[in-house]
């Protein structure tokens, strides 16, 4: 396959008679990234298809607002960070849980997916996970599992490179707290 070059594929989406292939494209390239990065906060494999799906759709109908002032990975991270949260409160809400009790909840999903693979330290590590607060969740998961630097971080999130440290090493020291008291 050819290698994705984001210059080429940007002047494609700018052209109405290229748009559809160079989107597919697009898809094609980042399908898997997006949905690894949704599962991650998610869990449910079911949840992060359908919020993947929605994120694609929203960027499809934002095509044409997409200036490529940023990477195309940038935007769609973004479009995907958005998602996922909208999704996760839609979760709270929906369920009227509280904050324990979803966590709980997605534990027991996670424990309870088929397509989840790891052994007994990275189950408790995911559990030790799950007990951080959405937005630092978020953060220690795009710099710990996608090696996201803080400055690619700055630009999906909108939050300072600063703010990023300190979220990222309270959330290390959170998972420390909870996987030193589960022994």
């Amino acid at each position: 396959m050819k290698e994705f070059n984001e210059a080429e594929v940007l002047a494609k989406l700018s052209n109405p008679k290229h748009r559809n292939t160079a989107f597919g494209r697009v898809v094609q390239e980042y399908q898997q990234p997006i949905y690894w990065h949704i599962r991650k906060m998610v869990l449910n494999h079911e949840d992060a298809n359908d919020v993947m799906q929605t994120t694609f759709m929203k960027a499809w109908n934002a095509i044409d607002s997409f200036r490529g002032e940023s990477k195309i990975s940038t935007w769609l991270f973004r479009i995907a960070v958005n998602e996922t949260i909208t999704f996760l409160n839609s979760q709270k809400m929906r369920n009227s849980y509280s904050t324990d009790d979803l966590d709980s909840s997605m534990a027991q999903n996670l424990e309870a997916d088929p397509y989840f693979s790891g052994d007994e330290a990275q189950l408790r590590f995911q559990k030790a996970i799950l007990t951080l607060p959405d937005k630092q969740r978020l953060v220690f998961n795009m710099k710990y599992f996608d090696e996201l630097k803080y400055e690619e971080m700055e630009q999906i999130l909108g939050t300072s490179v600063g703010a990023l440290k300190a979220s990222y090493h309270h959330a290390v020291k959170k998972i420390e707290a909870y996987l030193l008291s589960n022994i």
